[in-house]
């Protein structure tokens, strides 16, 4: 018998890009070996975007379909905008995750089974009626590259000489699995060798468990026959600097804590936990040393009340939740409208409505963050485009609130927080400074102190904050007179006042850089798109370009107020698509500002729009359909 080639001998092919999906059960540890693999990968050089999907129980029913948990990952030697449409190498843990993660995968492509725990139990859990490996009408080997290895056994076999349990060598199957994919692909395995031994420096036996089988998962590949052939893709062509991987939610923190630096403020985040947007209270809570005060209250409006009296007391004030957390804090922005106070709150987005689709993605939320208050009660609303685009969403929010007096809805969404891509660390001197409108410390004794009069540019109110001498003033929830802040009746000054206020948020729009089109300034159609849509419409944008359409993508961070030339822009394309994952949220507010036909392309599937959707609908748009 010939000895099987080793990875240094067998074909090494050359791609340009991969993508790979983890699936198996809650428990399989999907998320950690993902993220670990997103972690060789980018010490690798390549580019990356990433998708962690899992069940929004906190144990759904091991082996059922609702209970799988999946993480898909692109990376390549190119600039990568999405975690991928239809992947190439599958790797399935249980019939579960075969189950629902198989018709995404390529004709051909690789598809890595561990028929451990294709066992009767586990296959009538998820729907089988017969052994799918052996079914001759699936006929998964002739469809695909089939690997099946059991892997639970190759763990057994590895560890037989550990102390732990079997339970705990059960848990190492991940492990063994990012052994077997990091051989294929070339990615190096010190990273996650440092980060175990990290982790689990104060439980040895489980270190040097994750460890043994993850060099096991290494070299069976060079010990088997039916992988022919091995991967490498080349580093990206990368600006020049220091990198490291980031998520949006980490992202939202680190923008959220530079903007507190600059602004010279103690940062106050005061939040109530919920998926997605749990993790930024998380995060926050790490970094007292930058002066960052976290506070989890009791429920969604004791956080923005406590947030609403740090700034009151002259501190940046930050809260964040999801969809329905929003719905509950929407009386309390009311207040910071009228007051006029400086205020942050972000909004992880995620399917709805209700309690809705916790750990799934949607820009549903738009139209709340517009319009989801009583009164006459606008708010600055942007929105972050990636997860390294979430630092700086976060860093602008706090210098628009501050500097112009008003409330800030920063949206973001679960695909954003939970995914993460390479971050180009920025020089922290090159970032603006943030000047907060506070009067003189020593007050003119001839002038009577005027809280509401406002800058001529911006219309921003001074905020004078608890022990400032002689600049004691009214504040709360009754409408305010012009000037004095007394509580006002009057009819006239209630208009007056409810139109200042809306005009103060539209003079925002003059600080706005111009809008960037990607692409021709003119031409046959135009691509907006808002928030985690950038990468999807990136990519399909740059796709039709290079058919030779006169196709050009423009991508919002600025919706309320919306720039000053993105009337202009529009109206120099013959056709403009807007694809949302919502039912038409921002196609309605360009529909009604601009008065154009614009077209919506709507999916609310708790994913990720996929780039050869939004290439079919430009296409049919194109076409007059």
């Amino acid at each position: 018998m010939t000895e099987p080639a080793s990875a240094s001998q067998r074909p090494i092919k050359q791609l340009n890009k991969v993508i790979i999906r983890f699936a198996g059960d809650s428990g399989d540890g999907i998320q950690v070996l993902g993220t670990l693999f997103s972690t060789e990968t980018a010490m690798a050089g390549t580019d990356l975007s990433t998708l962690p999907n899992y069940p929004a129980e906190i144990r759904a029913p091991a082996g059922t379909t609702y209970g799988v948990s999946s993480f898909q990952i692109q990376f390549g030697s190119t600039e990568i905008f999405t975690p991928g449409d239809h992947v190439d190498t599958l790797v399935a843990f249980n019939p579960a995750a075969l189950k629902v993660h198989l018709p995404d995968l390529k004709p051909g492509g690789i598809l890595i089974v561990n028929t451990g725990a294709f066992d009767r139990k586990n296959l009538e859990k998820a729907g089988y009626e017969t052994n799918p490996l052996e079914d001759e009408e699936l006929n998964l080997r002739d469809r695909y590259r089939l690997l099946t290895v059991d892997i639970s056994g190759q763990v057994a076999r590895a560890l037989e000489d550990s102390e732990l349990s079997f339970k705990e060598k059960e848990r190492a199957k991940n492990f063994w699995a990012l052994g077997l994919i990091s051989w294929l692909y070339h990615r190096p395995i010190e990273p996650t060798i440092e980060w175990n031994n990290k982790k689990f420096g104060k439980r040895p036996a489980i270190a040097e468990a994750n460890v043994t089988a993850l060099k096991a998962g290494y070299y069976f590949g060079e010990t088997i026959e039916a992988l022919h052939e091995t991967y490498d893709i080349a580093p990206a062509s990368l600006p020049p600097g220091e990198y490291r991987a980031i998520t949006g939610n980490v992202g939202l923190c680190y923008g959220l804590i530079a903007a507190a630096q600059k602004a010279g403020k103690h940062l106050h985040y005061c939040s109530y936990p919920i998926t997605p947007a749990s993790d930024i209270l998380h995060e926050l809570s790490r970094h007292k040393a930058f002066g960052v005060r976290t506070l989890q209250m009791e429920d969604e409006i004791a956080a923005i009340g406590a947030a609403i009296g740090a700034s009151y007391a002259g501190q940046l004030a930050v809260t964040g939740t999801s969809g329905p957390g929003l719905a509950l804090k929407s009386e309390a922005l009311g207040l910071a409208v009228i007051a006029e106070l400086p205020l942050v709150v972000i909004d992880v987005q995620r399917g709805g409505p209700s309690t809705g689709l916790p750990t799934k993605t949607e820009q549903a939320d738009l139209l709340q963050a517009m319009f989801g208050r009583n009164g006459e009660s606008p708010v600055v609303v942007l929105a972050a485009s990636s997860p390294s685009d979430a630092y700086e969403c976060a860093f602008e929010a706090v210098k628009i609130a501050i500097e112009h007096m008003v409330p800030v809805v920063l949206l973001s969404d679960a695909y954003i927080a939970n995914g993460s891509e390479p971050w180009l660390i920025p020089d922290p001197e090159a970032l603006p400074e943030i000047h907060a409108p506070h009067p003189p410390a020593v007050r003119d004794a001839d002038a009577a102190f005027q809280p509401y009069a406002r800058d001529d540019r911006t219309l921003a109110r001074p905020w004078a904050v608890p022990g400032m001498p002689g600049y004691e003033h009214r504040i709360g929830g009754l409408e305010k007179q012009d000037g004095t802040g007394n509580v006002s009746y009057d009819p006239d000054n209630h208009e007056k006042m409810t139109r200042l206020r809306a005009e103060k948020v539209e003079r925002v729009a003059n600080d706005l850089p111009p809008t960037e089109i990607f692409g021709d300034p003119e031409g046959d159609e135009l691509v907006i798109g808002w928030g985690s849509t950038f990468g999807a419409i990136r990519a399909a944008v740059a796709a039709r370009r290079a058919d030779g359409h006169k196709i050009s993508h423009v991508h919002l961070r600025y919706i309320n107020p919306l720039p000053n030339d993105l009337g202009d822009i529009i109206a120099r394309f013959k056709k403009v698509l807007v694809p949302e994952i919502n039912g038409g949220q921002l196609s309605m507010l360009l529909r009604s500002r601009y008065l154009v036909d614009i077209q919506g392309f709507d999916r609310v599937r708790g994913m990720p729009l996929l780039q050869e959707d939004i290439e079919h609908a430009i296409e049919q748009l194109l076409e007059g359909n």
